[in-house]
């Protein structure tokens, strides 16, 4: 079964096990249904071979944690063969030696051509998880008819990232607000073939750091070499209204520097609207994720998605490999 298990670590431990536990009705059913043993297969970070750092030991202890059964066997880091990202045939078969059948279960890592989910799917029967399967299910409501108004909510660093989706998405929205980094690089000249709502005010910052001087300031009246580090509180309310009316909503992406507490209410703002709104909602991407997890709002959503890139090129309307090598799933 390959899961997606690249969970954040810190001081050698799971410092989140939201993907950890989005993984176990599939293996709880795997066992049900007297399966002899499980296999599972994830990656963890980026590294570029074998290191201990990115060792998936943590992921195991956590995993056995949550459920106990001698059947379940993880294995090491995918990405500590070189084969992994290059689907290399055979570490695939390697992967898939021994093993009777395969189980895509990883949504967060399906639009990544790999060995460990595009590789293994072609020599072992191939069947589609209970994550993926939802993850589909949810996302895919987007696409389709939607209940409206429809409020598209995008933050982040760069709009490059979510441009496909911004146009895909966008177009069809009523309303679509920006936040973070990407609200300045729209104001600079929009990409888009539709209006788009931007802050009217931020939180300026001297310097990029999580105490600098701070204060409230018009989007045009931005100190020379200060930074926008956060969304106002004007901008708050505003968007909070807007989200208010949503009937659907999709939300990635954070409104600022929200790992730093003086720089995280716009997007506290917009958690908590996105929780409190009457209204078919959607979130991904693992910062807009965290936000709901810290306020304690992750269940008030209709769908957390565990997978940022994957569900944004689904959204963006292609073709993701790790579904299409799975026929009944694609």
């Amino acid at each position: 079964m390959r899961a997606d298990l690249n969970v954040p670590l810190e001081d050698g431990r799971v410092a989140d096990d939201t993907r950890i536990h989005a993984s176990l009705p599939t293996l709880r059913y795997l066992l049900e249904q007297d399966a002899t043993a499980v296999s599972v297969c994830s990656h963890l970070g980026r590294p570029k071979g074998p290191d201990p750092a990115f060792s998936m030991e943590p992921v195991r202890e956590r995993l056995r944690g949550l459920l106990r059964d001698e059947r379940i066997e993880v294995l090491e880091n995918t990405r500590f063969d070189s084969g992994e990202t290059t689907n290399d045939p055979a570490f695939a078969r390697r992967l898939a030696d021994g093993r009777d059948l395969f189980v895509e279960d990883a949504f967060g890592s399906v639009h990544r051509a790999h060995a460990s989910t595009v590789g293994v799917a072609e020599l072992l029967p191939a069947y589609a998880g209970l994550l993926l399967e939802r993850e589909l299910e949810e996302l895919g409501k987007l696409l389709g008819d939607v209940e409206r108004p429809f409020v598209l909510v995008s933050g982040g660093a760069k709009v490059e990232d979510k441009l496909g989706v911004l146009r895909n998405l966008g177009g069809r929205a009523e309303t679509v607000l920006v936040g973070g980094k990407m609200a300045e690089e729209l104001r600079e000249g929009s990409m888009l073939g539709f209006p788009v709502e931007l802050p009217t005010d931020v939180v300026a910052a001297a310097a990029f750091e999580a105490g600098a001087e701070a204060k409230v300031v018009p989007y045009d009246a931005l100190p020379d070499e200060w930074l926008g580090l956060d969304i106002g509180p004007r901008t708050r309310e505003a968007f909070s209204a807007e989200i208010a009316k949503a009937k659907t909503i999709f939300w990635n992406g954070p409104m600022g520097v929200f790992e730093w507490p003086r720089f995280a209410e716009g997007t506290k703002a917009v958690a908590q609207a996105v929780a409190g709104a009457e209204a078919f909602s959607v979130v991904g991407g693992a910062d807009s994720i965290r936000a709901l997890n810290e306020l304690g709002l992750v269940d008030q959503v209709s769908w957390a998605s565990t997978g940022g890139g994957a569900a944004l090129k689904l959204l963006e309307g292609k073709d993701l490999p790790g579904v299409a090598v799975i026929p009944a799933a694609s």
